[in-house]
């Protein structure tokens, strides 16, 4: 089981892969918004925002997310260093209910690139 260590260096690589994402994936990357990771498994979530080609976690909470972020995910901690570490496909984890995401509909259309 991955701990929470490992998932926040997962984060932090997934956001510096969104800095040097290119063409459609960069433009998704520049989306400015809330953004929270429950880790169901820990049962921590790292909240913060996505702006710039990058995400800041600005804090990790216990529980699940605090407030609604605009940009929600939700996946075992083991999952996301898959997802980061390209051992997991995101759209057949996401299909199969391994991972939740839930934005807004045109956040998902442009997400879905970079994704």
């Amino acid at each position: 089981m991955a701990t929470t260590e490992e998932c926040r260096a997962a984060l932090d690589k997934l956001s510096d892969n969104m800095r040097s994402a290119e063409g459609d994936a960069r433009s998704a990357a520049e989306l400015d918004r809330s953004v929270s990771c429950h880790i169901t498994d820990l049962d921590v979530t790292f909240a913060g925002r996505m702006a710039d080609g990058r995400i800041d976690v600005r804090e990790t909470v216990e529980g699940p997310p605090r407030e609604k972020a605009e940009i929600r995910l939700a996946m075992t901690g083991d999952d996301l260093v898959a997802l980061v570490g390209g051992e997991l496909n995101f759209a057949k984890a996401w299909g199969s209910g391994r991972v939740k995401l839930e934005a807004g509909l045109r956040d998902l259309f442009r997400l879905r690139k970079l994704l």
